[in-house]
């Protein structure tokens, strides 16, 4: 089994994209992911929707703020 990565919905950070990278774990979903180096120094690996996946390159900030999905800074 897999975890699904998709940041919990009370979360709050901010941070910068290191790497992007999309898999195929089910065998039929394809799954966007984006590394980010979170303000802290921490990074984090998170699952984002394919739209905002297409729109992030390296160096790119993106925000987590309460109740929202991730979005480009």
């Amino acid at each position: 089994m897999f975890r699904s990565r998709r940041p919990a919905l009370e979360e709050v950070w901010e941070g910068t994209v290191v790497d992007t990278s999309r898999a195929n774990p089910d065998g039929s979903n394809l799954y966007h992911y984006v590394k980010v180096k979170l303000s802290d120094g921490k990074a984090k690996k998170i699952r984002v929707d394919g739209d905002l996946w297409d729109s992030l390159s390296d160096g790119d900030t993106i925000v987590k703020r309460a109740g929202e999905p991730p979005v480009r800074g």
